[in-house]
């Protein structure tokens, strides 16, 4: 159905037409607009389609049927289709003499309106989001554009899709020796003026023509008599006797023909009804309707009872096996809860829209599709047999085991991780200890000499390490799971397992961090202070700052790079904003009572607070609710470094073998990592405490 505001470009013809063939058969001739070239809403569809007529193959003769139902019975003619003025005309016969064909033509006869659609095979398309032209007008996005398509068949509906269709009996019929009567002409052959007729008149000349009877005498008007001038009293007894007669005579005429009226409108309205419609039936017969009202009637009713899923434009896309596969796994994947937007760059658009309508998808209906897909008998009710059949796919683990991982990745993203913002990142190629070396150079650019003799500079290298180790855990999909249809008890375990690896990394960063190795911070480093006054404070925030900016290279040169995160533990949290974010504060009085500030230098430092638990936690060692430190831009200045074996940053699912007395499918979820220090340069650490 087209939209509102869609330009329609108005074409004739939309008319059926009855015709007469040889002999006395009745045929029924189809001139109409199949489609208008517009948007419609079709189910299956997430946005309107638009099929392009100028890539539409059409075949010589094209089928006419009934509510696009593939049947015999529903075949009621034939058709030739051709595009003109951008939209699709078709015209042709009914053949069919069925039931359908019958309501079809009899429901026309009375006035009815019918509308035309569409039946095509979909070759090519495309959606649209912003706009394009089509079939001569602007087409504005979001729509499908049907590229290239095959016309299969033309239907007969009561409400189409294209609202602009339509068919309706445009000449009433009758047949003399072969010769067709139109009933407009027929009243003028008669000299009767149709403008003049009431409604009733009409009918009754209506049921006339259609009889093949002629229309009744009528009585002169009596300013069309001719006056007789001369007396007759010798007739006038006569004329009143026989006057009375056809009086009698006229009178029970009209009865007649009233009973006879009547006796035609009540079979009319029950041929109309057939059956189906008792109440509107039952009313009209009471009320008196006409045959129009009666099938006006009917026409609403039939259009209010008609599902509103109907399929408007047929969709043959064979597009193969792994088509199938793809859209059973977008099927699971969105039943798991991923995100649709994800789904389509993964899949792409047809595939993402054609699983969304089986989104609902069982675990117990994905093992029967994935047997079916290549062909493996399956019992007609789920047993034993049909989880060996699913299992013994290569669709099914491979479906299973893709969407687990989605699940793993989609809940590792979520989870925050503090090492990553204080962590640089870092490639490995195996899982020996790998140094990582890093080019310092020494000198300054010296003067050059008189005679033009440069001085050489040189090159040291610094190294650090880093090694991988290799986290993994299994989980099952049992037997149970799969009887109870438990699909998301099984998607509930990559889901924990994708948190748990990226919590993994944090696990990793402040083991390391809290155990201080090598001496990270120490004195010696310059990054290092303990004692009373090194509690969180402005004066000790300040003198951190300060000792941080001091730090110098391998020939004593200052690096020049300022802090740019506050870690502390969460029962610092609060001081640490309040000491960043304060625009002025006041010292406390008393006999230590230094200075009392009117402007907070510390809120330009553009520190950004980071709180941990990982601090403090008693399950690490060297943990304290007391101890905060400065971390520098891990992009500007080594600190930590969070290794992954070649590149691959995310845990992954990888499916095994189960063993021979479990009815299942066993998953393993591996990650690969490592953290290591990297120059203590980087970093400064304030104990809080003495």
């Amino acid at each position: 159905m087209t939209k509102p505001n869609d330009h329609v470009t108005g074409v004739g013809g939309e008319y059926l037409v009855i015709e007469a063939a040889s002999g006395d058969e009745e045929r029924l001739r189809v001139n109409g607009v199949a489609y208008s070239g517009g948007k419609m809403s079709l189910p299956g569809w997430r946005h309107p389609v638009v099929v392009d007529l100028s890539g539409m193959e059409i075949p010589g003769n094209v089928p006419l049927l009934t509510n696009h139902e593939n049947r015999t019975g529903s075949r009621i003619g034939m058709i030739a289709a051709k595009v003109e003025d951008n939209a699709l005309l078709v015209e042709g016969e009914i053949l069919s003499s069925s039931g359908q064909a019958k309501g079809i033509v009899e429901q026309a006869r009375v006035g009815a309106e019918w509308q035309l659609s569409i039946g095509a095979e979909v070759k090519e398309a495309e959606l649209v989001r912003m706009q394009r032209m089509v079939n001569g007008r602007m087409q504005t996005g979001p729509f499908y554009h049907v590229k290239k398509s095959v016309l299969r068949e033309v239907s007969v509906v009561a409400v189409g899709a294209d609202a602009t269709t339509r068919m309706k009996l445009a000449a009433r019929f009758n047949l003399y020796g072969g010769a067709i009567m139109d009933f407009e002409k027929w009243l003028e052959e008669r000299g009767i003026d149709a403008s003049a007729l009431n409604e009733d008149e009409k009918a009754a000349l209506r049921r006339a023509f259609e009889a093949g009877e002629e229309p009744p005498a009528k009585e002169p008007d009596d300013k069309d008599k001719k006056p007789d001038l001369k007396p007759q009293p010798a007739l006038k007894a006569a004329a009143s006797k026989d006057a009375a007669v056809q009086a009698v005579a006229d009178a029970r005429a009209e009865a007649d023909n009233a009973i006879r009226a009547e006796r035609e409108r009540v079979a009319a309205i029950q041929e109309i009804c057939a059956g189906e419609f008792p109440r509107i039936e039952r009313d009209a017969i009471k009320g008196g309707w006409s045959v129009e009202d009666t099938s006006q009637k009917v026409l609403k009713a039939m259009r209010e009872n008609r599902p509103q899923a109907d399929v408007h434009l047929s969709v043959n896309r064979d597009r193969g096996r792994d088509f199938d596969a793809k859209t059973i796994e977008a099927s699971l994947c969105l039943r798991a809860g991923i995100d649709d937007k994800a789904m389509v760059k993964a899949y792409g658009e047809q595939v993402v829209e054609t699983a969304w309508h089986s989104r609902d998808i069982s675990l117990q209906q994905l093992f029967v599709e994935c047997a079916r897909l290549e062909g493996k008998t399956v019992p007609r009710t789920f047993c034993n047999d049909t989880i060996r059949a699913g299992f013994s796919t290569v669709s099914l683990p491979g479906v299973l085991n893709n969407v687990a991982n989605k699940k793993l990745l989609k809940a590792f993203e979520a989870q925050p991780v503090i090492a990553v913002k204080l962590c640089s990142e870092g490639e490995l190629s195996d899982f020996k200890e790998s140094e990582r070396y890093r080019l310092t150079d020494v000198g300054d650019l010296e003067p050059v000499a008189p005679d033009g003799e440069l001085k050489h500079g040189g090159l040291t290298e610094e190294k650090a390490t880093n090694q991988l180790g290799t986290f993994g855990k299994i989980f099952s999909l049992t037997r149970q799971m799969i009887y109870n249809d438990d699909l998301g008890a099984f998607l509930k375990v990559p889901e924990g397992m994708g948190a748990r690896a990226a919590r993994k990394i944090d696990q990793l960063f402040f083991t390391r961090l809290l155990s201080n190795p090598n001496s990270l911070f120490s004195a010696g480093h310059k990054n290092y202070k303990e004692g009373a006054d090194t509690a969180l404070g402005a004066d000790s925030l300040g003198e951190a700052v300060q000792m941080f900016l001091d730090q110098t290279d391998a020939d004593g040169q200052p690096i020049n790079v300022s802090p740019k995160f506050l870690v502390v533990p969460t029962a610092l949290k609060m001081t640490a904003r309040e000491l960043l974010n304060s625009t002025f504060y006041f010292a406390t009085g008393g006999a230590d009572k230094r200075r009392i500030p009117t402007y907070n230098a510390l809120s330009d430092e553009d520190l950004e607070v980071v709180a941990s638990p990982y601090l403090s936690n008693a399950n690490y060692a060297g943990a304290s609710a007391k101890a905060w430190y400065l971390f520098g831009d891990p992009r500007i200045v080594d600190t930590f470094e969070i290794g992954y074996l070649k590149g691959q940053r995310t845990p992954k699912v990888e499916k095994g073998d189960a063993d021979f007395d479990m009815l299942g499918v066993r998953f393993r979820v591996i990650f690969d990592l490592g953290v290591r220090e990297q120059d203590y340069r980087g970093m400064t650490k304030f104990k809080g405490e003495a």
